[in-house]
């Protein structure tokens, strides 16, 4: 589809790793009544073979279905991204009451309109980035305990991608307490931007530059294949589920 000089391509990649099962889930969804108007929401579930499972499909099929009922041109978009991660983190932990298992998900979403504003929000560990070219614009930082480490200045960037206690997460959906849940706004997208949302099953394993060196040389569906690939070689054969979606909005031929 094409929008103010440019078009925008889009690819979602998922491999179950070096796991016996998968507990990530990612789409990419398109608006049905409204053109370009996108959603890519991304769950890595967690709590067990069923209960991670669980919790992911509950995180999709909320979005999904309050996607179906957003109205660009009159709702709040900010509302809608709050509503889907309280509402999924609600289903998730009723889930939890009728089984024996502890379902638990992150989630990381962002929602593009039509006339090119951008609005993310996440929970957990998976990340949004958003690229210009090569150059990293912004990205999430983690809810997880080495973040926390990071802010304190105890510990650097690099650092925590090798802390032993690198997965444990200050907060995501399915708990006891509600979530922590952080939002970004980006007034107007622009031709050589690409947002890129992924689990920690992935992105532990590239820096920025790296991540946004692959961006802007490939396209969505290259790049996803891409680095898929390379993780599954540097996870040496421990590399968890992984799972990303890739938005680019390529510029227009003259």
């Amino acid at each position: 589809m094409t929008k103010k000089g440019y078009r925008l391509t889009a690819s979602t990649g998922i491999h179950k790793g070096d796991r016996d099962y998968q507990q990530d889930q990612v789409a990419l969804l398109s608006h049905g009544r409204v053109k370009g108007c996108i959603l890519a929401v991304l769950a890595d579930g967690m709590g067990g073979r069923s209960g991670g499972r669980k919790a992911s499909d509950q995180v999709m099929l909320t979005a999904k279905q309050l996607f179906e009922r957003y109205a660009p041109e009159s709702d709040d978009p900010v509302a809608l991204l709050k509503q889907i991660v309280l509402e999924a983190h609600t289903v998730i932990k009723l889930t939890a009451i009728s089984s024996e298992e502890e379902p638990h998900s992150t989630i990381a979403v962002f929602l593009v309109n039509p006339g090119g504003d951008c609005y993310w929000a996440h929970a957990g560990d998976s990340r949004i980035y958003h690229f210009h070219g090569k150059k990293l614009v912004h990205r999430t930082l983690d809810h997880s305990y080495v973040q926390t480490l990071v802010d304190r200045g105890e510990i650097t960037a690099e650092e925590a991608s090798f802390h032993p206690q690198s997965n444990v997460l200050m907060g995501c959906l399915g708990t006891n307490k509600e979530p922590t849940l952080t939002t970004h706004f980006i007034p107007q997208l622009k031709p050589g931007d690409a947002l890129l949302v992924c689990s920690d099953g992935l992105w532990h394993f590239f820096s920025d530059l790296e991540l946004g060196s692959v961006l802007s040389g490939l396209s969505p569906r290259d790049a996803s294949e891409f680095l898929i690939e390379k993780a599954r070689v540097r996870a040496k054969g421990g590399g968890d589920n992984l799972s990303l979606a890739i938005l680019k909005l390529e510029p227009l031929s003259k």
